[in-house]
């Protein structure tokens, strides 16, 4: 697939975005690993002071290479965190909620769990019971939610999988009778068989080859736009962010660094990080050597002073070393953290702020 080229209409041009409250909105959040172990205490800043939006009926990428925390921040917004992850600053808040998510009981997380807000995981297999045909996940998954008698629901259950082009008989199958892409597509009817406003999406096109990754992506597209929904797709492949995502936010070791128009990103980056991406895809015709980006990611247990990009970054400041740049919106809709951007850009007032931890709502799994 090409990243100049979207399946789901013109080259790259977002979708205008509906009035009303974004479907989304966090607020510096800030989500820790907090390990004590042989009276040694080790904190992992996998999340730290990130603030963005989701509109309506949008999808909004999110890309940045492994380890930079984009599932941690998943987990994070879906209220599924465990110990030792611990949320110690900000605010989620959705649309269909009339406050932070966090500020829910257990039991009023269960009831917008897969209804409101729904989760397509980055291995089919860690949704599918390998010894329970497909038919009992539906069960498990959307039965107590679509509050229908059961013939009417199996009949619900068919109708949306025709609409998604699957057999009725998929629902007879075991996980292991369907190929790796037909449970993919299996998961994404289960994220979707509620209907609800907003979908998590982490790394659904993993594993799969480049022909049934593009049949995957045009069946998300094509069951977010009939449900009406909002989505926020995470992979690290900026391809599949070309083909789908309305909007890209670029993460780098816990923190978003760039935000833009999907088109925007992949013609005009402006952070050096967002650049490299950018530069690293192959093109046709292409014979020149790509250049690799000098360095490691940085250890987030000890992230480096000011921008954690300093250490590898080919344009390097004083300031860059000294404070944290803060997120700033230098044209429409295009938001960067790089001093060497635009005078424009100042130190963050928040990212290097002490967080302390702050008790939140119990953990529960994904499957209530």
């Amino acid at each position: 697939m090409h990243p100049s080229r979207r399946d789901n209409g013109s080259a790259g041009e977002p979708r205008p975005a509906p009035e009303g409250p974004p479907a989304l909105s966090v607020d510096n959040l800030r989500a820790y690993y907090l390990m004590h172990y042989f009276g040694v205490e080790r904190e992992v800043r996998a999340v730290d002071d990130i603030s963005l939006v989701v509109r309506r009926n949008e999808i909004y990428g999110l890309a940045g290479e492994s380890s930079c925390g984009k599932t941690t921040f998943l987990k994070t917004i879906a209220a599924a965190v465990r110990p030792p992850l611990t949320v110690v600053a900000g605010s989620v808040r959705y649309g269909f909620l009339d406050r932070d998510i966090y500020a829910l009981s257990p039991a009023e997380l269960s009831a917008i769990r897969w209804k409101h807000l729904s989760y397509i995981t980055q291995g089919s297999m860690n949704v599918l019971n390998p010894v329970r045909r497909v038919r009992q996940s539906f069960i498990d998954f959307a039965y107590r939610h679509m509050r229908l008698h059961r013939r009417a629901f199996f009949a619900a259950v068919e109708q949306h999988l025709r609409r998604l082009h699957l057999a009725a008989n998929v629902l007879d199958a075991y996980p292991h009778e369907l190929s790796g892409g037909m449970k993919q597509r299996v998961t994404i009817a289960l994220a979707t068989i509620c209907r609800p406003e907003f979908i998590i999406a982490d790394e659904p096109t993993t594993a799969l080859d480049v022909v049934v990754q593009k049949d995957v992506l045009a069946m998300i597209r094509e069951a977010q736009q009939q449900i009406g929904s909002s989505m926020l797709f995470v992979t690290h492949d900026m391809t599949v962010h070309a083909n789908i995502a309305d909007r890209l936010g670029i993460m780098y070791a816990g923190r978003l660094v760039e935000e833009a128009p999907t088109a925007e990103i992949f013609t005009k980056p402006m952070h050096p990080y967002t650049a490299h991406l950018v530069a690293s895809l192959p093109r046709i015709g292409e014979q020149s050597r790509k250049k690799s980006l000098s360095g490691a990611p940085p250890n987030l247990a000890a992230p480096p002073s000011g921008c954690r990009f300093h250490p590898r970054c080919p344009l390097t400041m004083d300031v860059c070393r000294e404070a944290s740049p803060a997120l700033t919106t230098l044209a429409p809709g295009h938001r960067v953290a790089c001093y060497a951007a635009s005078p424009l850009v100042k130190p963050s007032a928040t990212a290097e702020r002490a967080a302390v931890p702050t008790p939140r709502a119990e953990p529960v799994g994904l499957v209530q």
